[in-house]
């Protein structure tokens, strides 16, 4: 799953950075690339666009007053040398700021955090498909939901342990990931576990078995656990 983007920056320089950024970015489509703000904004409002890179100092519009003029707003990365703009840039909800001069180390984790606000603004928990796309480190992924049969939380990344083949390393929050998952299917047992419930061989006391792994259950999690074990029928 890729991000279609464009750019609204009037320096070229910085324009460039960005583009090449982008292009090393492997989850996101770089549709365009503005230098003027009011043909921005014609684009954004004639297209679908997940992303805009757009810059607040231009002439004949600034950023700030190109997302007050869109009632729809797409997810927003702001891009200023001036730091006195971050307040009035999240007042009006944009993803994240970058500061310039930046290096892509902070760009990553900027297109980062907008990915995530993607996944749940696209991924619904209410209405979960067969299916879900993760963030590995250098590609997006698809993995159906039925092979699934634990989430292990890492120190900055999740792995996922599937029915066959290796497990997959994804970086994403935990918190943000779970979110994705169908409340039905998958439960939070321990902070660093979460578990497919039908993926469960046995229970004995705090120890949940899954094949060969053996997981715990941490004691803020029994109550919820058990409960929802009870409403299925199966406690």
């Amino acid at each position: 799953m890729t991000l279609s983007c464009i750019i609204i920056e009037d320096e070229p320089l910085a324009a460039e950075k960005l583009e090449g950024f982008i292009k090393r970015s492997p989850y996101l489509e770089l549709k365009a690339s503005f230098r003027k703000s009011p043909e921005g904004l014609r684009y954004i409002k004639e297209n679908p666009v997940d992303l805009v890179f757009l810059d607040i100092q231009m002439d004949e519009m600034t950023g700030i007053e190109l997302l007050e003029s869109l009632t729809q707003k797409p997810l927003v990365i702001l891009t200023t040398a001036y730091q006195e703009y971050a307040l009035r840039g999240y007042e009006l909800h944009v993803s994240d700021y970058l500061l310039k001069p930046y290096d892509f180390t902070r760009f990553l984790k900027a297109v980062d955090k907008v990915y995530e606000e993607f996944t749940l603004r696209t991924q619904s928990p209410s209405e979960p498909g067969n299916s879900i796309f993760v963030k590995t480190e250098y590609r997006i992924e698809k993995v159906l939901l039925d092979t699934i049969l634990y989430i292990e939380g890492m120190s900055d990344y999740l792995r996922l342990h599937l029915n066959e083949g290796k497990p997959i390393m994804c970086l994403q929050k935990f918190a943000a990931f779970e979110a994705t998952l169908p409340a039905s299917r998958f439960v939070r047992v321990h902070k660093s576990y979460l578990v497919a419930l039908d993926k469960i061989d046995s229970i004995e006391r705090a120890i949940i078995r899954i094949g060969e792994a053996t997981i715990p259950i941490g004691r803020t999690y029994q109550e919820r656990f058990f409960a929802l074990l009870g409403k299925q029928g199966l406690v």
